[in-house]
């Protein structure tokens, strides 16, 4: 059993990321998504190593920033991204129907440029402003980005017979299959407490804040789309990434 589950995570790592792994024959790939948001939290615990390191070697925030958010991209070989673009892309069309095949086209058009710069913007920008519990708060954004994926492919159709994120919806068929994660994040934010106890509201608005903007961006998509596709799934975790660090901007200034 825990044999399984170590071997469901390996394959989750392979697939969601672009980190170096042993091979290991006969992996089997369905079940990613139930693991989506610990490979999050582990990509996120990754970058705050990262951030912690550049900050004991005295590296400026802006470039110690900078440099975490494009090893961000690095980790996940930009999968997240590419369909956050390819999403603008399609979303710019304005017709559900022709947006499905426009964002089938893999070239980039002038949409995706700009959301694509508005995330990292928004990344970069956000984490500049957020000076205490970063580590913490990035694997915070990490795993509730992916959690947030789990909602889209629990909640709404798929918009396509097959497709790269198409085999999703066997792997996420009830509320069981996502609630384990969202008591992880829960256990997270209260680590944040644990961390420093003046951190009560700041644990608790990452909660709120992370499950509300998890449920709601896969459902603005969802608006816009009539359901969701591989693509629209790597937009709803970078979009729920970026949101997630702008709200915590906010509260930690309280």
């Amino acid at each position: 059993m825990v044999k399984n589950k170590l071997l469901q995570v390996i394959a989750s790592i392979i697939f969601y990321t672009s980190i170096p792994m042993p091979y290991i024959s006969g992996l089997n790939f369905s079940k990613v998504a139930v693991f989506a948001p610990v490979v999050g939290l582990m990509i996120g615990g990754m970058l705050g190593l990262l951030d912690f390191i550049f900050n004991y070697l005295h590296i400026p925030v802006l470039t110690r920033t900078a440099l975490v958010v494009v090893t961000w991209i690095a980790i996940t070989g930009g999968l997240h991204l590419d369909g956050a673009m390819d999403t603008a892309d399609g979303l710019a069309v304005g017709d559900p129907e022709k947006s499905l095949q426009v964002m089938a086209d893999s070239a980039t058009g002038a949409f995706g440029a700009m959301v694509a710069i508005s995330i990292l913007l928004l990344k970069t920008s956000a984490l500049m402003d957020i000076s205490e519990n970063r580590y913490l708060i990035l694997m915070a954004a990490c795993g509730w980005g992916r959690w947030g994926q789990q909602v889209a492919i629990l909640r709404y159709p798929y918009l396509k017979p097959t497709g790269k994120g198409a085999f999703h919806k066997q792997a996420i068929l009830s509320y069981a299959d996502i609630l384990p994660s969202w008591f992880l994040l829960l256990g997270l934010s209260i680590l944040v407490w644990v961390v420093n106890s003046q951190n009560l509201l700041l644990s608790v608005f990452m909660v709120l804040g992370g499950s509300a903007i998890a449920l709601l961006v896969p459902a603005w998509f969802n608006y816009k789309l009539g359901g969701h596709t591989g693509d629209t799934y790597g937009g709803v975790v970078e979009w729920t990434e970026a949101l997630f660090l702008c709200v915590m901007t906010f509260l930690g200034n309280w």
